[in-house]
């Protein structure tokens, strides 16, 4: 299996209005207020495809942290970015985000109805199993969800020279390190379950949190959503190169 040779990701240039970008346009920066803080990917995404950041900066005083999904909403179509994705995005139809949380992001197979998907709940299991590592998670290279293979050492964050430095390195090495925290790296994509409809995955940390939507339609494109929201305040792209098992 060779890695794919794909498109260089950046944020679209339609956002919401108190997000501005980078000269590269792969930094969103939310310059006020904790709200429309909305972007999308410049391209819809690929089966298989994830679209990663990485948390560059917090904002204290504010409840809430970053939104991540996807959405058949094409942003050229819009009247208006929504002020928020949760609920406004959502309220357009098909669109599936999900509101990355300190803890309890992983998912459970208690099923809940949602319009244009199968939205499963969020595990509320103790935090001491939530932040526990999968065994193969400190010994293989690579992230496998279903047939989709995904560099792991680029789903991992790292924290940048400093006094505390080896503190959160070793915080990092057990992906124990709080979703919501900098350089914590979350990303989207979907994986085809079938003609025509596919489930949408989380990964946190290298560590994937379970299909978020189920059944989701993919005749339209799909673009990733990112909502820089509330304590978030600034987040970069991360380029990944991804391949499919043979």
């Amino acid at each position: 299996m060779d890695p794919f040779p794909d498109q260089f990701m950046e944020f679209h240039p339609i956002h919401g209005t108190n997000v501005r970008l980078d000269q590269s346009g792969t930094q969103a920066t939310r310059v006020e207020s904790f709200a429309n803080g909305v972007c999308f990917s410049k391209y819809p995404l690929k089966p298989g495809e994830i679209f990663l950041i990485e948390i560059e900066d917090k904002e204290l005083g504010w409840c809430g942290h970053l939104r991540i999904g996807l959405t058949a909403n094409d942003p050229m179509s819009l009247e208006v970015v929504p002020e928020y994705s949760i609920p406004d995005l959502m309220d357009l139809g098909d669109s599936w985000v999900f509101a990355i949380t300190r803890n309890h992001n992983k998912i459970t197979e208690e099923p809940e109805v949602q319009e244009g998907g199968l939205r499963l709940g969020r595990g509320e299991a103790e935090e001491e199993h939530i932040n526990t590592a999968p065994k193969t998670f400190f010994t293989d290279t690579h992230l496998h969800i279903e047939n989709i293979r995904i560099p792991r050492d680029k789903l991992v964050g790292r924290s940048r020279p400093g006094r505390f430095s080896h503190i959160l390195d070793d915080l990092y090495k057990t992906n124990v390190l709080p979703p919501t925290a900098r350089r914590s790296r979350i990303g989207v994509l979907y994986v085809p379950k079938g003609k025509d409809v596919a489930d949408m995955h989380i990964v946190i940390n290298g560590e994937d949190m379970g299909a978020s939507a189920k059944g989701i339609s993919t005749i339209q494109p799909l673009y990733a959503v990112l909502d820089v929201f509330a304590a978030t305040k600034c987040v970069r792209i991360v380029q990944v190169e991804y391949g499919y098992v043979v």
